[in-house]
């Protein structure tokens, strides 16, 4: 964009577009132009959107209209004036294009106050039904300079149903809310996705929101991060959905900018088709999740139920019963590290520095099991070594203020500093390539996203460097990792934050990332399956954080990988935080149902199958349901505090199917797709496995 040479407006917070922000107060009312109908349209035979003369657009799916005709793109000037009825001068209507087997463009242009130049260009592809990516130029074609304040693009309210609204959010937050929400009546959430707090921040720029027979979906493709805003709210006619962006762009006279290249979905179901398009969108862009070795899909012991004041002699006394109940991952939490960003052994736990690590990684490995260990990369506390000797490191702010990771008491290094990134290369070589650790848990709420940074010393050609570039740093630990092992297990945890979709190539495993609920597990789960792949590599995070801390229904459900963070024979008697009733030491109760599940998981791996995720629902099928294919058999979740009544199973092929309780092994009876419904009575899930019984036509 141009350059910015006004100060960024905070007043633009509440801003979705022309019409929600006249009912904030925030500008004045422009008189609607008496244009009515549509002069122009752009379809792929499911979305379909119409323009009338003043290049206000309605979108419709399948020819059901979504949504009226709304200003969906436009902009906010520096002096107060909204410019966002264009009188339509042109039309190239639909013209092929060769990319991807038939694609088509259409291009638009018109002209607001004869002062400004709008062109929209459309592209759809058939391998993208129901979507069209979206590019918005803005020319100055008056004789002084003009500066744009704001922009909104895509912008659209999904009219009102009665049962309502749900929505997706790919941004993150401090109070680690619930990516997927009911829309309330008094909803309004900006999502941002640059830093809403000083450690929480990015994510996966997409926002969703859908009825109970069709959604929109709104996002940006550029292959980088932006500082944008996808805002939901919800409105008196429905809820709003856009695209917007306040940093200030300064067109000189004949001078044009090109917004973010928008995506922009007309759907059925809930979050996940959209999220699943924008994933292959981003694949063809060079984005998308490296090869995932079979380490990956193993069940999971971590040391952090004995917090971090664990001892070697805790981990090694824990390790046999791990591997009898199936765990194959042993996994050595916070707590090793002298310090945070000092990522060498902790003399009063490791006396012999280096080589107690080593042997700590070859003693797990005489068990059978893989060792992992723990580290929260760009964090250093002020006291830490690193801090007294490299500074310089630090990423700042305009006005030279180091930016804080609370949980850590640290502060947060520049990603795009070439000495920060050699030093952290410097440290995988070692915890991999010399201790011998064959997997890492990056973790902390900080991993998503930074600030802009301007550190003199770092000689950045525009702040934002740093926020673009984190994703470079992660691709350069990863590669640095994958050099050594080529089946190291690499694992992103961003602290109940949402996921930064630009980590994604550098990581093979990602967990619910300290959920808040079982709830929480399922849709991240749902969420993953979709922006990473069917057969992602997720895990349901220590299952003692899920609902009872005992849910593995849900992690088993979701097609998760088992977690569990148990002690034995006792917990820790040093207890950073207070314990739940009952701790986390493994009981006789506990070991036979932590075997079962695991047993269970490793039985049908529903991890490595197919996750169908536009079957159900998330937020309107009641009961909750997901479902697997694996093996030539359907797997189906349901959830429910309590149910009694029909449930339905989506999918099914020809023929009939023989159904069981994959829990207990009663039998269900069978269905088939005709008859797809049974009666069914359970508390809080009911797993069913669909078995072929060979009598397809």
């Amino acid at each position: 964009m141009a350059g910015a040479t006004l100060t960024r407006r905070s007043t633009l917070t509440g801003l979705l577009c022309g019409t929600t922000a006249v009912m904030a107060g925030l500008i004045p009312s422009v008189p609607a132009l008496a244009f009515t109908g549509a002069a122009a349209t752009a379809s792929d035979g499911i979305l379909t959107i119409e323009f009338d003369g003043a290049l206000r657009s309605r979108l419709s799916r399948e020819g059901r209209p979504l949504t009226a005709f709304d200003s969906g793109e436009g902009v906010r000037l520096a002096d107060g004036s909204v410019l966002d009825r264009f009188v339509l001068l042109g039309n190239s209507g639909a013209a092929p294009i060769d990319v991807r087997g038939g694609g088509k463009r259409h291009t638009l242009r018109g002209v607001a106050d004869g002062r400004l130049e709008k062109r929209i260009d459309l592209v759809f592809h058939p391998s993208l039904p129901g979507a069209a990516l979206m590019t918005v130029q803005y020319r100055n074609l008056g004789k002084t300079p003009l500066v744009i304040a704001a922009w909104w693009s895509a912008a659209h309210q999904l009219l009102a149903h009665p049962e309502g609204a749900w929505t997706f959010s790919g941004a993150s937050h401090p109070d680690r809310r619930d990516w997927v929400q009911r829309v309330r009546h008094d909803f309004q959430q900006r999502n941002y996705m640059g830093m809403n707090g000083s450690d929480y921040g990015g994510g996966t720029p997409v926002a969703a929101v859908w009825r109970p027979d069709g959604g929109l979906a709104v996002g940006h493709v550029e292959t980088v991060p932006r500082l944008i805003a996808l805002p939901v709210a919800s409105q008196p006619g429905g809820t709003r959905i856009a695209i917007e962006g306040d940093q200030p762009i300064l067109l000189a006279p004949g001078q044009a900018v090109t917004l973010p290249e928008t995506f922009i979905m007309a759907h059925r179901g809930d979050h996940f088709a959209p999220l699943d398009a924008y994933r292959r969108i981003m694949a063809e862009r060079g984005l998308a999740a490296p090869a995932i070795p079979e380490s990956s899909y193993a069940p999971i012991w971590c040391a952090w139920g004995y917090e971090r004041n664990v001892t070697p002699d805790q981990v090694y006394g824990t390790l046999d019963k791990a591997k009898s109940v199936g765990c194959e991952w042993a996994v050595l939490d916070d707590g090793w590290q002298k310090a945070i960003g000092d990522w060498v052994a902790d003399t009063s736990r490791f006396p012999g520095g280096d080589a107690d690590m080593k042997a700590m990684a070859d003693r797990i490995k005489t068990y059978g099991m893989r060792p992992k260990l723990w580290i929260s990369p760009l964090s250093a506390t002020p006291a830490s070594d690193l801090m007294r000797d490299h500074r310089d490191m630090l990423l700042l702010d305009a006005s030279g203020a180091a930016q804080n990771v609370s949980w850590w008491n640290s502060y947060t290094l520049c990603p795009a500093y070439p000495p920060t990134v050699d030093y952290f290369k410097t440290v995988m070589r070692r915890i991999v390539g010399e201790w011998g650790f064959e997997g890492l848990k990056i973790d902390g709420q900080d991993l998503n996203g930074v600030a802009p940074c301007y550190n003199p010393a770092h000689n950045h050609k525009r702040p934002e460097e740093s926020v673009e570039k984190l994703q470079d740093f992660w691709k350069a630990i990863y590669d640095t990792v994958i050099g050594i092992n080529p089946n190291a297990n690499v694992e992103i945890c961003p602290c109940g934050d949402s996921f930064a979709f630009f980590n994604i190539p550098a990581m093979n495993n990602t967990p619910a990332s300290d959920p808040e609920s079982s709830w929480q597990v399922r849709l991240k789960g749902k969420t993953f399956k979709a922006i990473m792949g069917p057969s992602a590599p997720y895990s349901g995070d220590h299952v003692e954080l899920s609902d009872g801390g005992d849910d593995f229904a849900s992690t088993y459900g979701i097609g998760a990988i088992p977690s569990t963070k148990f002690t034995w024979p006792k917990d820790t008697d040093k207890p950073i935080d207070k314990l739940p009733p009952g701790g986390f030491v493994l009981t006789p109760d506990k070991e036979r149902l932590w075997r079962k599940w695991i047993a269970l998981y490793r039985q049908n791996m529903l991890s490595k199958g197919h996750f169908l995720g536009e079957l159900y629902d998330i937020g309107f099928d009641k009961p909750e349901a997901h479902v697997v294919a694996a093996d030539g058999k359907l797997h189906y979740a349901f959830y429910a505090k309590t149910w009694t009544g029909p449930i339905e199973l989506r999918g099914l092929g020809k023929g009939s199917y023989r159904l069981t309780d994959s829990f207990t092994g009663a039998p269900l009876g069978t269905a088939s797709a005709a008859s797809n419904t049974i009666n069914a009575s359970f508390e809080r899930f009911l797993v069913i496995e669909a078995t072929p019984a060979g009598d397809a036509a």
